[in-house]
């Protein structure tokens, strides 16, 4: 998959197995700049340049790096892609602190691999010049600091792992065992909840194109029942 909104890219060829989706997305800022959130498992780096050459896009345009958490399949090539890109690196304090080791995180699934120090620690809603505005939402459960990115301007959501695939068309939040407190991610379902959604991009599902806001608030519904 190329091109998947006006701006907005899918990375091709970076999932380790047929089984295991892994969603990189590439997002056009200003002028030639780019955005990437999240950068795969260690080995992704040369596919996402690979990627960026086919787009005719060099990886100096990639200025700046969104981070969603800290488990290693979306920072595991971000050491690799600063080196590449010199992009600036963001991510919420308080997964930024593990994603720096310092704490290790002991929580489910996989921690990275080394320390990585990221360049600028924001808060929940803070907001940024980039895709024509972007808001931070804290959305936690997953992990501490797990973070969700939203575009109001195109009701748009990059949402990580606080969604899963649960079928063709239905999300679920991720499986409680990969999930530090599956209670706290569905709080977190529940605020992002009340966002005009039209496009919903998780990291290990979809893309989901339209009807964002109806896909969350039928899997709200369902965990309520």
């Amino acid at each position: 998959m190329t091109e998947i909104l006006p701006g907005i890219h899918q990375v091709d060829n970076v999932d380790p197995s047929p089984d295991f989706f892994t969603h990189v997305y590439l997002v056009k800022d200003k002028g030639d700049r780019w955005m990437l959130l999240d950068t795969g498992l260690p080995g992704t780096a040369p596919k996402i340049e690979a990627y960026l050459k086919k787009i005719g896009v060099p990886a100096t345009a990639i200025r700046s790096i969104f981070i969603t958490h800290l488990h290693r399949d979306h920072v595991g090539s971000l050491k690799d892609m600063i080196a590449r890109t010199h992009a600036k690196t963001y991510a919420h304090w308080i997964e930024a602190a593990f994603i720096a080791k310092d704490p290790p995180y002991d929580g489910p699934g996989t921690p990275p691999a080394e320390a990585i120090s990221v360049d600028e620690k924001f808060k929940d809603e803070d907001r940024f010049d980039v895709a024509g505005g972007m808001v931070a939402y804290h959305t936690p459960g997953h992990t501490p600091g797990h973070t969700s990115y939203y575009l109001p301007d195109r009701k748009i959501l990059f949402a990580g792992d606080l969604f899963f695939g649960g079928g063709p068309d239905v999300i679920s939040l991720t499986p409680p065992e990969y999930t530090l407190h599956t209670q706290t991610a569905q709080v977190s379902a529940n605020r992002v909840s009340v966002l005009p959604i039209t496009a919903l991009l998780p990291y290990h599902a979809g893309p989901y194109l339209t009807d964002g806001s109806a896909k969350v608030k039928a899997l709200l519904k369902k965990l309520r029942a």
